[in-house]
């Protein structure tokens, strides 16, 4: 029998490499939706993966339907990656962040333990829980100081998840993730925003673009090689939280120039700083030490943030070319 794999939110970025990782490995995977039979799962069709996921429908903010989910596909593993994932519209929407994210993980722990299975359940976690690392690359004992809704919801779940582990012995484990992009990100998110415009610029389809701070400093990896983490962390005999990350950070005005570069532009003549884009609270500078995982998963990022741009726009400019068609 294969082992089974549920993945909460498999209808995002990390949700369908996650996917498509563990269908390579053997795994039946399912894959949760609030209403998986309206429910577009475009970036399963894009990895062309969408007839091998079986998707269910499951309100992982009510326990009995997370309940009723788990007892019927009894996975070997359960991977959280649902609840809302912007931290820009969390302070737009506070409670439904802080809802979906820590509600939502409570019943996935509950409920495992309640039915008393061997199953093994990853979480993911946020870099954003640090807060400002002020250029200092942040470990697990470096202490939380969460500065929006996302990140005090993510701060949460991560002591929901080891306050399981201690007091019950669950197979828990947080994954601290660094910011990891793809062309799988949706537009709301910046550093697609970016690529998208770089693109749709160069080929005179779009005139200019609006950005808020270009100063904040991150940690760009690949989303593909993050979700190999995720797995990695689940076959280890203990478990523990780690943290995942290039270790290298870099100003979002370097990855628009890189982007604009790429498609041979100058970024200048097309940025506009917009101020109704900045943030309540902003974290200017985050930046992730991986070493844990390099020692105990032997895990290590190859993709930094040059490969990862140079990827997105190859990725863009194939999607409109396609499009001209």
């Amino acid at each position: 029998m294969a082992e089974k794999a549920l993945i909460c939110g498999v209808s995002g970025q990390d949700g369908a490499y996650l996917a498509r990782l563990l269908l390579d490995k053997g795994y039946a995977v399912y894959g949760t939706s609030r209403d998986a039979e309206m429910s577009v799962f475009t970036n399963l069709e894009a990895l062309g993966i969408k007839e091998q996921v079986e998707v269910c429908s499951m309100i992982l903010t009510d326990f009995r339907s997370v309940l009723q989910t788990i007892s019927r596909i009894q996975p070997n593993e359960i991977y959280n990656l649902a609840g809302q994932s912007s931290v820009g519209l969390s302070f737009h929407q506070p409670v439904e962040t802080l809802e979906s994210i820590t509600l939502g993980t409570l019943n996935l722990l509950e409920v495992i333990r309640f039915l008393q299975l061997p199953i093994r359940l990853y979480n993911a976690g946020s870099s954003e829980c640090f807060g400002d690392t002020h250029g200092e690359a942040a470990n697990e004992t470096t202490p939380f100081h969460p500065r929006s809704p996302y990140a005090v919801a993510k701060a949460a779940s991560h002591w929901e998840v080891a306050n399981y582990r201690e007091a019950y012995g669950l197979f828990a484990c947080t994954g601290i993730l660094f910011n990891h992009e793809s062309p799988l990100r949706p537009q709301r998110f910046v550093t697609r925003k970016i690529v998208v415009a770089a693109c749709k610029i160069a080929s005179g389809l779009q005139e200019n673009l609006h950005l808020g701070n270009l100063q904040i400093m991150r940690d760009w990896g690949w989303a593909p090689e993050y979700v190999e983490a995720m797995w990695q962390m689940l076959q280890l005999d203990t478990p523990g939280d780690f943290v995942i990350a290039t270790g290298e950070a870099h100003s979002l005005e370097d990855f628009c120039s890189l982007a604009f570069e790429l498609v041979g532009l100058d970024w200048t003549e097309y940025v506009d700083v917009d101020e109704t884009l900045l943030r309540p609270s902003e974290i200017m500078s985050g930046r992730g030490d991986s070493s844990r995982a390099q020692k105990y998963l032997g895990w290590k990022a190859t993709y930094t943030m040059p490969q990862v741009v140079a990827a997105m726009v190859k990725n863009e400019q194939k999607l409109l070319r396609a499009n001209e068609c």
